[in-house]
């Protein structure tokens, strides 16, 4: 049974820059899920990735910017301050150790549940949390294969599931599809366009001081 203090959401990611895809998200899922405290853990060398364009300093300071007004998000740095690759499982580990009675629950994407298998250490990471997989509406979530059995076997149905697991549930989640992505809001700028409206006007402006993606060629 999870600590009065409810569970805790985590969602991770590289945030360069952090936008209104990854806002709403966040916000639909506190108030539809009962989500008290959702943590954003901006990730320092995720492995088969490229490297981010933003140091990880300015993607805290844009992600201090984008949660003013939100009290119930907040950012762990611990993946900075770790270093070395940006493994999900240590993270976790880590947040089981600190809250060891209290419910886990890691936000992904319904892509990135997919891909759970290619993880490193995947097979832990359901013993360490419960899962809330998001998808645009009308995606149909995966009835074969290996994710379509760690569903079966896992499958929450209520929002309860998660207040009364501390892991090992998967809740799918429909939440408002916004076709944002960092990599188009970089090229915008690297181009001397404005992205504006994709992401909130403090983020922006707070890119455009510290000039982090004005040179960095369209990808």
């Amino acid at each position: 049974m999870t600590q009065a203090t409810g569970p805790l959401a985590i969602m991770g990611g590289a945030f360069d820059p952090v936008h209104y895809g990854h806002l709403r998200t966040a916000w639909e899922l506190h108030e539809g899920l009962k989500l008290p405290e959702l943590r954003f853990v901006p990730s320092a060398n995720p492995p088969h990735r490229p490297p981010h364009h933003a140091s990880g300093t300015q993607r805290l300071r844009m992600l201090a910017a984008a949660l003013a007004g939100m009290p119930w998000c907040t950012i762990d740095d611990r993946e900075l301050r770790r270093g070395g690759p940006s493994w999900s499982v240590l993270t976790l580990n880590e947040l089981r150790s600190e809250y060891p009675g209290r419910s886990l629950c890691m936000i992904l994407g319904m892509d990135a549940f997919l891909g759970l298998p290619g993880w490193h250490r995947w097979e832990e990471i359901i013993e360490l949390t419960n899962l809330i997989v998001v998808h645009r509406p009308g995606f149909v979530p995966p009835s074969s294969g290996v994710t379509g059995a760690l569903l079966a076997a896992h499958a929450a149905t209520t929002r309860d599931d998660l207040h009364q697991s501390t892991a090992g549930r998967i809740l799918i989640q429909e939440v408002t599809a916004l076709e944002i992505s960092s990599s188009v809001i970089r090229d915008l700028l690297a181009a001397g366009r404005t992205p504006r409206f994709l992401l909130p006007d403090n983020v922006l402006q707070l890119i455009e001081e510290l000039g982090c993606y004005a040179e960095q060629p369209a990808s």
